[in-house]
């Protein structure tokens, strides 16, 4: 599939700048000083916990949050002007399409929203259908669709103004393996166009495969960011991860994994080491304390070991 370029690799200028953003709910402050840069063709991914700030952080950027400080620039307009909506695109998790219409006259109602008309608007739709491989269901009503290709026409609604920034929340929710890596494809085409992404999501792997960097928001704060490699050696260095499932009391396994600096998820702990050999002395202590060890994994840390680690918490508590 050819994506025609908005701005090449080589323009890598900051499209979307966030400094010192402050956002206050009353004695709740959603997000705390938070500052990020996504340039052209970069794919930053947004990542943290329900309740961190990210949804906040998210409308502030979109201009439907008006912040208590700090300022929110979209191609150095700021959030929120007339400049700054036809610069960028938002596609929310909610669908946000029209069931009884086809996926044209869907794609024609969003366009005119944005004051296209006459040859640009065919030709934005054209490139759109295009792009979310809709053209040979173009005149199908949306609701007739699978929930892969509603999800594609949802994406393809919030690009019909062909946005030099694009905010991606959420975008695989609901939908099959098969239309999940479509989507992937969609997002590439668009990041080697030269489109700013900012893609929120939780699933880890998906991070890993489409974000060139990524930044995790916890209570406000931006409390890491860097590429993929960068964060696990930032927070691990040289540190291998070791995974050790027992069977036996939840509560045992917890007692003696944490006189070892670990933690328990689903009744296997999870320790970290420097040295292989610092294996043997934790299965002997783990003999001694009555537990039947089921199963053991030496593996290199990952962004979800980083997320843990950092937050506490799984992606989606």
């Amino acid at each position: 599939m050819t994506v025609s370029a908005q701005k090449t690799k080589s323009e890598t200028g900051t499209a979307l700048e966030v400094d010192g953003l402050v956002k206050r709910f009353g004695d709740l402050t959603a997000v705390d000083g938070v500052s990020l840069t996504v340039r052209a063709g970069e794919c930053l991914g947004l990542l943290g916990p329900n309740g961190a700030g990210k949804s906040t952080l998210i409308r502030s950027m979109v201009g439907r949050v008006h912040q208590d400080s700090g300022r929110v620039t979209v191609i150095g307009k700021a959030a929120g002007s007339t400049e700054a909506r036809m610069a960028l695109g938002w596609v929310p998790q909610e669908l946000s399409i029209y069931p009884r219409i086809s996926c044209r006259e869907n794609l024609g109602s969003f366009g005119r929203y944005y004051g296209l008309k006459g040859q640009e608007l065919k030709s934005a739709i054209a490139w759109c259908l295009n792009w979310a491989a809709l053209e040979e269901r173009q005149d199908d009503v949306a609701k007739t669709l699978s929930g892969g290709m509603k999800r594609r026409l949802n994406m393809a609604a919030g690009m019909i103004h062909r946005p030099k920034v694009v905010l991606f929340d959420e975008p695989t929710v609901g939908v099959d393996p098969q239309s999940r890596n479509r989507i992937f494809e969609m997002i590439e085409a668009l990041r080697d166009a030269g489109t700013a992404i900012v893609y929120t999501t939780h699933y880890m792997e998906e991070a890993e495969r489409l974000c060139d960097r990524i930044a995790i928001i916890d209570h406000g704060k931006i409390i890491a960011e860097g590429t993929n490699e960068e964060l696990v050696e930032r927070t691990f260095g040289r540190r291998s991860q070791v995974l050790a499932r027992f069977a036996g009391e939840t509560k045992a396994i917890e007692v003696w994994a944490a006189r070892h600096g670990g933690r328990v998820k689903a009744e296997t702990a999870e320790f970290t080491i420097e040295q292989a050999g610092e294996i043997a002395p934790l299965l002997d202590d783990a003999t001694k304390a009555g537990l039947e060890l089921e199963d053991l994994t030496l593996r290199r840390p990952n962004l979800e070991s980083v997320f843990l680690h950092l937050t506490g918490r799984e992606l989606r508590d």
